[in-house]
This record gives C-alpha cells, sequence and structure tokens, in this order.
C-alpha cells in the first residue's frame, strides 16, 4: 500500500512539473491601453492628454513589445511609436528599445543621424524585491548634445520601490541624469523624476473591475510639478 500511494504521489508531482514547464513555453501576448491625463515620461511632460496602446508577445523571458502614444486632446501633441526587445532571466533584465515620434521628422522610415525621429536605447535593470533599480543609455539616432557639443550618449538611471498601502499599490520612483545633455535639458548631474504613484483595481460590476492609478511627478531639475490620472484597458 505503501508503495502504491508513492507511486502516486510521483505521478501526480511529475504531472505537475510537467504542466508547469508546458505553461512556461507558451507563447503569451500582451494587450492592453492607457488613457492619461498627461503624457509624463522620467519626469518631462511630452503631451496632454492621450491613448497609450501597448502589444507584445513572451515566450521563456523574451518579449518583443510595441508601445504608442497619441494625443486626444491637442492636435499639436505628438505620434509615438515604441519597439522593445528585452530578455529576463531572475531578476536582471536587459534589453534595447527604438524610440520614434513625428517631431523630428513625420517619415518613420527615415534614420539620418540627429535628423531621424528615432532614437535608440539600450537599458539593464534589475529588481531586487522591495527595490529595482536601472540604467538606460542612448547610443544612436536623435541623441542629445553634451557641452562639447558631440553626441552626449544621453543616459538616465532610476530607483522605484514597490509597497501596499491602505488597499492600494503604491510606488515611488526616483530619476537621474548623470551628466550635461541636451536630450534631457541638463547641464550636470540632475535629478529629474521624483513620482509617487498609486494604482487600484475599482469594481464595476460583479465581475468587471477598472484598473485606476494617480500619479504625482516632480522634475527638481526643471522646477516642475505635476498631476497624472489614468485608466488601463486590458484584454486580459
Amino acid at each position: 500500500m505503501k508503495g502504491l500511494i508513492r507511486k502516486e504521489l510521483l505521478t501526480i508531482v511529475c504531472s505537475m512539473a510537467v504542466g508547469m514547464a508546458t505553461a512556461q513555453e507558451k507563447l503569451e501576448t500582451t494587450l492592453n491601453a492607457d488613457v492619461v491625463s498627461q503624457y509624463m515620461w522620467r519626469g518631462i511632460q511630452l503631451g496632454g492628454a492621450a491613448v497609450q496602446p501597448t502589444l507584445g508577445v513572451s515566450w521563456k523571458g523574451l518579449s518583443l513589445s510595441a508601445w504608442g502614444s497619441v494625443g486626444i486632446a491637442r492636435a499639436e501633441d505628438m505620434r509615438e511609436i515604441d519597439l522593445t526587445l528585452e530578455y529576463t532571466t531572475g531578476g536582471l533584465t536587459v534589453g534595447v528599445v527604438d524610440y520614434w515620434n513625428d517631431m523630428a521628422d513625420p517619415r518613420y522610415l527615415f534614420y539620418e543621424a540627429h535628423g531621424t525621429g528615432h532614437v535608440l536605447e539600450t537599458f539593464a535593470a534589475y529588481d531586487f524585491g522591495p527595490l529595482s533599480v536601472s540604467w538606460q543609455t542612448i547610443w544612436a539616432g536623435n541623441d542629445g548634445f553634451n557641452k562639447q557639443e558631440k553626441r552626449a550618449y544621453s543616459s538616465y538611471a532610476e530607483l522605484q520601490a514597490p509597497f501596499r498601502l491602505a488597499s492600494c499599490d503604491w510606488e515611488a520612483t526616483v530619476g537621474v541624469v548623470p551628466y550635461a545633455t541636451t536630450f534631457y535639458g541638463t547641464t550636470g548631474f540632475a535629478v529629474t523624476n521624483v513620482t509617487l504613484q498609486a494604482s487600484k483595481a475599482v469594481k464595476i460590476t460583479d465581475s468587471f473591475s477598472l484598473p485606476v492609478f494617480a500619479q504625482v511627478v516632480a522634475n527638481p531639475c526643471h522646477g516642475n510639478a505635476y498631476f497624472v490620472f489614468g485608466i488601463t484597458i486590458s484584454a486580459d
């Protein structure tokens, strides 16, 4: 009897392990959109109210995603499309991003240095659990200039700390630009992003909840502050 029980337990454990391995190997799709009152990026306001959709696929830690932004309140707001390829293993994530907007040039398929609307950036991030740290550096495209009027290889570093408080999910962020670049409008080391965000799923019906979030954003370098509200619509 004991041998039979052990055999049945072993069969169950093996079946669970196979199921978990199969689930991890499945191709997963992300499809959602944020509607925000202001478009904020690293402490800098890039537009007014906007719709910002995301479409992505991931498999075994490797993901490819497209993110966009289009203004819905001001005709002069830029259009943006970002493509991200990244790989995550454990707490480490590395990747490359192709940012594009139509302010520098309205043509997407145009790649002339400093004239193109594209910016290519490499990043690395590590999630320690209670704290995550990341570093991003631009290496090609429409980068800014340093004090010597040469390519700045503009960089940005960020610390994020998520926590739970009063039935909401919170996240505190501090972002810095380490040296002078016209891309971020800095003349040296500068704190450009101090953000506190709260998010919560608001119950609409018994079967439907709508995720909402609010941010207070300050840019000490430029002396600006912003308040942002947004909702997230997901196909999950």
